[in-house]
């Protein structure tokens, strides 16, 4: 499934239908999470039957389009059916119990394949429901002709602090190829340095959060001073908005980059797999782990290496950083000293020392059980069942703890 993604030009008028819209799908995606909470919705068929309860009870609510309050109680069923399973596989900590949401900067609603039409030069989309909103010149840079109208299979309204967006999702598989390099790298990401691969290469972190800190804090003061339900309010959280979301996409464009040089550079990626949500407990490097983005290079990685049939494997971090790549020996060491030194002899950077630890790792690993990347089953964890029986210096069997993707 591709996304392409283009922003809506269109009349103050038009943006107001839009909004309207918002509300509604947000209203029916709230009202269908309450009936299940009352108990009578118990299934996703049960909750999609109630959307046509819903639009005779509120006229208002059956000027959205019918598949576009089926997808809204489809989110509802979706945030059920992730709780339901973190109870059942008893994961740690809260369970992820369904809320309510209100209408926010950050809001969208989805058209299946009514509601929506493309004009013959697929750079005008109309929406033909109840709300009337008209058509929208679509700016971008993808190009729609390349695929047929059947390969849309949704049509999503986005609205962020710029603007709002159409999200159209097709139906296609995209596959590249690209010439095998013979090589194969293991990734240690890191604070000082964003990663060293098991090469010695290194990359510097951009810091976008830290970098934009001090304008964000002086849009944060401006908002704060502004008296609450004024429009002065809203033109300062937009302001705010926008700073917040440049960081955001220069963050993710700096991920995408990085993570499609690291797949095509090699044939097999191995690196940590990483529980990002309990590093950031963690209070003092909270901040600098969630700016380093590892997550979603991460994701982008398995997404590149499942478009270019690159190998990338998932590995458990413990001890790859202690443990000396050359003879196998636990090297006890705070994270900051700054050199491996052991008994045999072996001085190296410690981020190159676990790079290299990972990717042994990775070359050990027999079968593949998968984590998502964009929908997709794209990369391996090593399982404790795959591992060799050690008869090396190396006295250590990496433990595994098997996790589904939230």
């Amino acid at each position: 499934m591709l996304v392409y993604e283009a922003k809506l030009q269109g009349t103050k008028d038009q943006y107001q239908q839009l909004d309207r819209a918002l509300r509604t799908g947000l209203f029916v995606r709230n009202k269908a999470l309450r009936y299940w909470m009352d108990g009578p919705g118990k299934s996703k068929a049960n909750l999609n039957k109630y959307c046509r309860v819903l639009a005779k009870e509120y006229p208002w609510a059956k000027k959205l389009n019918s598949m576009a309050r089926q997808a809204m109680a489809e989110r509802a069923w979706l945030a059920v059916s992730r709780f339901y399973n973190n109870c059942q596989q008893k994961v740690q900590g809260k369970k992820g119990f369904p809320q309510f949401k209100r209408l926010q900067t950050r809001a969208s609603v989805e058209y299946k394949t009514s509601g929506w039409k493309l004009s013959d030069c697929r750079r005008y989309l109309t929406f033909t429901d109840g709300f009337e909103a008209g058509t929208f010149k679509l700016w971008g840079t993808r190009d729609l002709h390349f695929d047929r109208l059947s390969q849309i299979k949704r049509v999503r309204v986005v609205r962020r602090a710029d603007g709002y967006y159409a999200q159209f999702c097709i139906d296609h598989q995209r596959k590249e190829r690209r010439k095998p390099t013979g090589k194969t790298i293991g990734l240690d990401v890191g604070l000082t340095h964003f990663y060293t691969d098991s090469d010695g290469n290194t990359v510097k972190p951009p810091r976008y959060l830290r970098k934009s800190e001090q304008a964000l804090k002086r849009e944060q003061r401006r908002l704060a001073r502004k008296q609450k339900g004024s429009k002065n309010r809203v033109q300062a959280r937009l302001r705010f908005g926008r700073k917040h979301l440049k960081v955001q996409r220069q963050r993710k464009d700096w991920a995408v980059k990085l993570a499609r040089y690291a797949v095509m550079s090699a044939d097999l990626v191995a690196y940590e797999d990483l529980q990002i949500k309990n590093l950031v407990k963690t209070h003092k490097l909270a901040k600098s782990i969630v700016d380093a983005a590892w997550y979603q290079f991460r994701q982008w990685v398995e997404y590149f290496g499942k478009v270019f049939g690159v190998a990338t494997v998932a590995v458990p971090p413990q001890n790859t950083s202690q443990t000396c790549s050359c003879c196998g020996n636990l090297v006890k060491k705070s994270l900051s000293a700054r050199t491996h030194l052991c008994q045999c002899g072996t001085v190296l950077d410690p981020d190159r020392n676990a790079a290299i630890n990972i990717l042994e790792l990775g070359l050990r690993t027999v079968g593949h059980t998968g984590t998502y990347a964009c929908g997709e089953e794209t990369a391996t964890r090593l399982l404790e069942t795959e591992v060799e029986p050690v008869t090396s210096l190396k006295q250590e069997t990496p433990s595994v703890t098997m996790e589904s993707p939230s």
